[in-house]
């Protein structure tokens, strides 16, 4: 008989609700997992990926966790893991770090033998990867089997791995698959086999109301699965109705009908009444003892979805209207790019923005200034260069140029207009298609010159959809004698992962 744990989603290091003391939570919760297994003399702990919650745990998660894995160490208690897609990196894991102090050992395509039972291991793999999968695995003589593997598996919501297939495909009969990245705990029977989710052991988001626990696995025969419940800080999830003309006060009459003494509160706000002012609430909360407090009201969110007017034939031009009446600054619309319409993988968004950020404050802390209303009341959808005072709008295409006399040659080399034009993209579209980024160099080239009148009126841009569209800045350079022409140089930034489509 072999007796195991069965864990995963951890999150360790996850920040949550930016609180410290949610940090300390998921690292907490894992301990009491740990604890379990020791004080209850269990063959081994199974994580099934996700043990950090970021593939750069901080100095302390990585101490934390370490000095929780030493415990099952010293009691002689295996822990077998797989790696996350949260954690994955692209080169060694966290997890081989963790195998070579002799504190974890990864799973893989070999056995590794627990009692009477062989575990293998299916890190994550993107779904766009899976079809090249063959599934082969090294024989065993034990008498039971089982794959630990990470994502989304059918027949679960949102399930987008066939179980079965993987069941059918594999060169081993397994008796049970022990999954992880789905946080809702759960089990199904698939071809003859125990497929179970054992959920997270605490809750990273609102919609995780359920106890937080882990499945216990015994392998006697046949496969039994059990659940064991831990204990973690208390959300309280508040509902509050308002009719006629409550507000505030009636919000704060039905919180007080909760104990909320170091607890997580979420309040959700629906119905009429009048306006409640969020901060308020949520300090109103803390003083009455949450240890976080977060305000949805949905009477906004309803009040927001009657006035938009959302067209399903374009969706990402309606969510590009949007942000862009917002009136972000320059850098938040690039954060915005990276975290919804750009190919950078899930589990290196934060790392790209973090990058993305630093590099623009090093550049040019103007990109921070929320973006400046033309003069029918719109915001500007384009950069503010840092050599002008004036901005161009993105959507419609027009621009402010002061007339320019031809002899005053260094005004008008100062003076840039951020916009696409249409012209200048033909002439740097071979250099696009090959990967490469075109930077500027400073200099002129046959290439890159073009003649243009000073008061000619730049073209619409022409986008991609769900692309970045090249950045281009024209820079007037010396006036062309005898004439109210200048020569432009052209400027073409093209971020990775966004290829150049016209």
């Amino acid at each position: 008989m072999t007796r195991v744990i069965h864990t995963g989603d951890t999150h360790i290091g996850y920040r949550q609700y930016h609180s410290p003391e949610r940090r300390d939570d998921f690292l907490s919760a894992f301990d009491s997992v740990v604890d379990d297994a020791i004080e209850n003399d269990f063959d081994a702990v199974i994580h099934a990926g996700d043990l950090f919650h970021d593939r750069r745990p901080g100095l302390s998660d990585l101490h934390g966790t370490i000095s929780v894995l030493r415990k099952l160490e010293r009691a002689e208690i295996p822990f077998l893991a797989i790696v996350g897609n949260h954690e994955s990196t692209r080169g060694e894991q966290w997890l081989d770090l963790l195998e070579t102090l002799g504190l974890a050992t990864r799973l893989g395509a070999k056995p590794v033998v627990v009692g009477d039972t062989a575990f293998y291991g299916l890190d994550h793999v993107p779904e766009s990867k899976r079809d090249d999968l063959e599934y082969e695995f090294s024989p065993h003589e034990q008498e039971h089997s089982a794959l630990v593997a990470h994502g989304l598996f059918t027949p679960f919501e949102f399930g987008n791995w066939k179980s079965e297939v993987v069941l059918k495909e594999a060169s081993v009969d397994f008796d049970a698959m022990l999954l992880g990245d789905n946080h809702k705990p759960g089990k199904e029977r698939v071809e003859d086999t125990w497929v179970t989710y054992c959920g997270s052991t605490e809750r990273a988001s609102a919609s995780e109301r359920d106890d937080r626990g882990y499945n216990i696995v015994t392998f006697d025969g046949d496969v039994a699965l059990s659940r064991r419940g831990i204990e973690t800080r208390d959300f309280e999830f508040i509902p509050v109705e308002l009719d006629g003309d409550e507000g505030i006060d009636r919000v704060r009459d039905v919180v007080r009908e909760y104990d909320l003494d170091d607890s997580v509160a979420l309040i959700t706000i629906e119905g009429d009444g009048g306006d409640v002012t969020v901060a308020r609430v949520e300090q109103f909360v803390v003083d009455e003892g949450a240890l976080v407090a977060r305000v949805t009201d949905r009477r906004e969110i309803e009040a927001e979805e009657d006035e938009l007017s959302v067209s399903f034939a374009d969706p990402d031009d309606a969510v590009r209207n949007r942000v862009r009446e917002m009136g972000l600054s320059e850098t938040a619309h690039d954060v915005d790019e990276i975290v919804r319409a750009s190919k950078v993988a899930d589990s290196n968004v934060r790392t790209a923005v973090e990058d993305h950020v630093a590099e623009r404050i090093s550049e040019d802390i103007d990109a921070f200034e929320p973006a400046q209303e033309n003069a029918k009341g719109e915001v500007a959808d384009t950069m503010i260069n840092e050599e002008s005072e004036q901005t161009a709008s993105g959507v419609s295409g027009e621009s402010t140029e002061p007339e320019t006399p031809a002899s005053d040659s260094k005004t008008a080399s100062s003076v840039a207009v951020a916009t696409d034009d249409a012209d200048a993209v033909e002439s740097t579209d071979d250099e696009s298609h090959d990967g490469t980024t075109a930077t500027a160099n400073g200099g002129d080239s046959a290439d890159s010159t073009e003649t243009r009148d000073a008061t000619e009126e730049p073209q619409a841009p022409r986008t991609a959809p769900n692309r970045r569209s090249p950045r281009m800045r024209l820079i007037p350079r010396t006036p062309v004698p005898g004439t109210t022409k200048f020569r432009w140089r052209t400027i073409c930034e093209i971020r990775p992962n966004s290829p150049l489509e016209l």
